[in-house]
């Protein structure tokens, strides 16, 4: 469906009246160089984007799930109170961190992870 392009100053009675714009009409009047494309943008009020949660950059992935796989992921996140991806990214922080062979372990931690192993368990 094609529909003709609106836009302001053409008749529209308002600003909170929708512009309609056919893509294919949109993108050939950008290569033409027809500034209504520009003033459309340009007149639009500004977004506000999220704040990223960190300052390093992040790669996107896709992993595909079994969907029980993905709803154990979910409802652990959940109960931690962290997003599915947050978890998701410090399980594989904690696994990349067991095959690094020079990774260092305080002193203190290995005495009461030690500890923890000599105390007798109550059954």
């Amino acid at each position: 469906m094609t529909s003709a392009a609106r836009w302001p100053g053409d008749g529209i009675r308002n600003e909170q009246e929708a512009v309609t714009v056919d893509r294919h009409d949109a993108t050939k009047q950008f290569h033409s160089g027809d500034e209504r494309l520009a003033d459309l943008i340009d007149g639009a009020p500004p977004v506000e984007l999220p704040t990223p949660d960190t300052d390093v950059p992040m790669v996107s992935r896709s992993v595909r799930l079994p969907l029980d796989t993905y709803e154990r992921v979910r409802a652990a996140a959940e109960a931690r109170g962290i997003g599915v991806t947050t978890l998701m990214r410090q399980w594989i922080e904690a696994g990349l961190a067991d095959l690094d062979d020079s990774a260092t372990v305080s002193l203190a931690d290995v005495r009461r992870a030690l500890a923890a192993l000599a105390q007798p368990t109550a059954a």
